[in-house]
């Protein structure tokens, strides 16, 4: 009974020592298993964000129509219908002007003054060289005369009655050009007085009292400017994508930084019906009804033209959403997958902030705005905002 009771008890002894084991093994088991699988749910999360990450991520837009008319927006300068530098033809000093800066003046009106003494004394000498050929020629021609009759008589001979002929003749030639002298002078002494050759406004005074005035337009400054303001031109560069727009009677919209809010308008008169191979521009003439005198010559103004649209489908884009490849100009556009498709496309008129795109896109699609250059058909991208239409920037 003792041996017996020597046996058994070791074993009751060493049960709860097992259980304590395998509960250790268990634990730690779970913890291995626990971090194992953290590892694995952290390593696929961040694998996850990676894929996430990888993704580019745009912003898209879709194409729109634009208006029924296209407004090109060009700058252009004043200037008078007729505009001329008053220059003296005949030297001497100012005596005296009339009229300054600012002054409405008529067709002939007198503006200055000038004393030219010694313009006034050739006159005198040509009137006087004049009157002693005229006294010469008359005795040239009595005495002519006289040789002939006696000529006819034969009371002369013809050698002596055909000198007194040619010495008449002689005296008819320098009385003409005595009197063409005169006439030279007398209109010469005319240009002492400057009369404004047509009606306008002074707009410049170079001269004063006492001024010495030299004759001619080469060696000495203008006297005055004259402007005619009643009506106005305005000269304009057309780039060459809208030259065949420009036709005569073309409306014009003037706007002036100096009058914001008010419009003025003319018209297209003519244009230069060339292209200027330096600048690939026309050159288109407004003219412009000034009768209130609102607008001033050499004025800074913005031209709108209002151009008609062309018959075909054409959308306006961004221009930031075009990219340029060896084949020619594309845009990225999104399908509802996200993946990318490049469309090749043709543009119009180009306005700067958009452009107008003729071939290539329809009104459904999602294009990317400011696309990278790596950018290739089928990438995954991630739409995040698309825009508006009309949200981008328009001429």
């Amino acid at each position: 009974m003792n041996d017996v009771s020597a046996s058994t008890r070791p074993v009751a002894v060493a049960s709860p020592y097992r259980r304590y084991l395998w509960v250790a093994i268990a634990f730690v088991l779970l913890l291995a298993v626990w971090g194992i699988l953290s590892r694995l749910i952290a390593r696929n999360a961040l694998a996850r964000e990676a894929h996430e990450a990888a993704i580019p991520t745009v912003i898209t837009t879709r194409p729109h129509q634009g208006p029924a008319a296209n407004t090109l927006v060009l700058p252009g300068s004043v200037q008078a219908y007729y505009e001329a530098p008053i220059y003296a033809r005949t030297s001497g000093y100012l005596k005296r002007w009339l009229v300054d800066i600012g002054t409405p003046v008529k067709s002939g009106q007198l503006l200055a003054i000038i004393e030219a003494p010694e313009v006034d004394q050739q006159l005198r000498q040509a009137e006087a060289d004049l009157a002693s050929a005229e006294a010469n020629q008359k005795i040239a021609d009595v005495t002519a005369e006289r040789w002939r009759n006696l000529r006819s008589s034969d009371s002369v001979s013809k050698q002596e009655a055909d000198e007194k002929l040619s010495a008449a003749a002689a005296s008819d030639a320098q009385v003409q050009a005595a009197r063409a002298n005169v006439q030279r002078l007398r209109e010469l002494a005319g240009f002492e007085r400057i009369v404004a050759p047509f009606d306008g406004v002074i707009t410049a005074r170079s001269t004063d009292v006492g001024q010495l005035i030299n004759a001619g337009s080469g060696t000495g400054p203008e006297l005055f400017r004259i402007s005619d303001m009643s009506r106005l031109r305005l000269y304009v560069r057309v780039p060459q994508t809208d030259a065949a727009a420009m036709r005569p009677g073309l409306s014009a919209e003037l706007h002036l930084p100096d009058r914001p809010g008010k419009k003025y308008f003319g018209k297209v008169d003519t244009t230069s019906n060339a292209i200027d191979a330096a600048s690939r521009t026309l050159l288109a003439e407004v003219i412009v009804d000034n009768r209130d005198r609102e607008l001033l010559p050499g004025a800074y103004v913005e031209v709108h033209f209002a151009l008609p649209r062309g018959a075909g489908a054409s959308f306006r884009l961004p221009s930031n959403v075009l990219l340029f490849r060896g084949d020619g100009l594309h845009v990225a556009t999104v399908d509802p997958h996200g993946r990318v498709a490049l469309k090749p496309v043709t543009i119009g008129r180009d306005y700067g902030a958009a452009v107008e795109i003729v071939d290539g896109v329809s009104a459904s699609d999602d294009v990317i705005l400011s696309p990278p250059d790596s950018l290739t058909g089928g990438t995954t991208v991630r739409v995040v905002r698309p825009a508006a239409p009309g949200q981008e920037a328009r001429s």
